[in-house]
């Protein structure tokens, strides 16, 4: 429910990161600003529009293989104009939900959300299973991630058979160094839901990442030892072992031994 905390870029990577082990996966961008195609490089015929509309299957929107194991569904600004064109369907909340149940061909499928409760977002969360929540290091985004987290409930309450987990809540743009990332941090330990989801220390602050996206490229091509591409990395394996085993981080940025590791779950 803000713009800005890196919910493209963290789905980007975690699509590229999830390819890279071998999983077939989708990432499919469900934000009308369309910037998944814009740092992939990707342009398609049909977007994610004409499947909800019904024009096309979901399988002749889809881009196979924009990088090895990586196919991508992408957005346009035309989809901002989808919760008038489907105002009078019928549980239009769950279209996404439907159209791609014919896409078989996939073992993850990864969906980047707008910072806004639109019809697409409604969908996305519908559609999906697992939930990750990136939160800036500043107060207004820990205000957007408890209210992305009240519309989830929502949901739950008005579709229950509906199956959504939070799995991971993202600290991005982490400098441990500044008292606003370790005043966010100690903000989203006390919170109650988010503290056993809590990711630490997060993506820390690396301009890379802008200089990657401005190439149409991931971090691991543009600059594969950064620190960027080492927290991405982490939180892949971290993701995959189920929210165990990652490495932290001290105070100035720098690498505790191993010996010291926190498990988060």
């Amino acid at each position: 429910m803000k713009g800005g905390v890196g919910k493209t870029t963290t789905s980007v990577h975690l699509a590229a990161g999830f390819a890279a082990q071998g999983q077939r996966t989708l990432l499919v961008d469900a934000d009308p600003q369309g910037n998944v195609g814009h740092i992939l490089g990707v342009t398609a015929n049909a977007t994610i529009r004409e499947v909800l509309l019904g024009e096309v299957p979901a399988a002749a929107a889809v881009v196979a293989d924009v990088r090895p194991g990586l196919s991508v569904m992408v957005s346009t600004p035309a989809a901002f104009a989808l919760d008038t064109m489907l105002a009078g369907t019928v549980q239009r909340e769950t279209l996404m939900a439907r159209r791609l149940q014919a896409l078989e061909d996939f073992d993850v499928i990864v969906v980047d959300s707008s910072p806004a409760m639109s019809l697409l977002t409604y969908n996305a969360l519908l559609f999906a299973e697992e939930l990750v929540v990136p939160v800036g290091m500043d107060a207004m985004a820990i205000v957007g991630a408890r209210q992305t987290l009240d519309g989830v409930r929502e949901i739950r309450s008005l579709w229950p058979d509906r199956r959504l987990a939070l799995t991971a809540v993202l600290p991005v743009c982490v400098n441990l160094q500044t008292y606003a990332s370790r005043a966010a941090l100690d903000a989203l330990r006390q919170d109650a839901e988010m503290a056993p989801k809590l990711f630490e220390p997060g993506i820390r602050q690396c301009l890379d990442l802008t200089y990657a996206a401005a190439a149409h490229q991931t971090i691991w091509e543009y600059a594969p030892r950064s620190r960027a591409a080492d927290d991405y990395d982490g939180l892949i394996r971290w993701l995959s072992r189920g929210g165990d085993d990652h490495q932290e981080l001290n105070q100035d940025g720098e690498e505790v031994p191993a010996g010291i590791q926190r498990a988060v779950h």
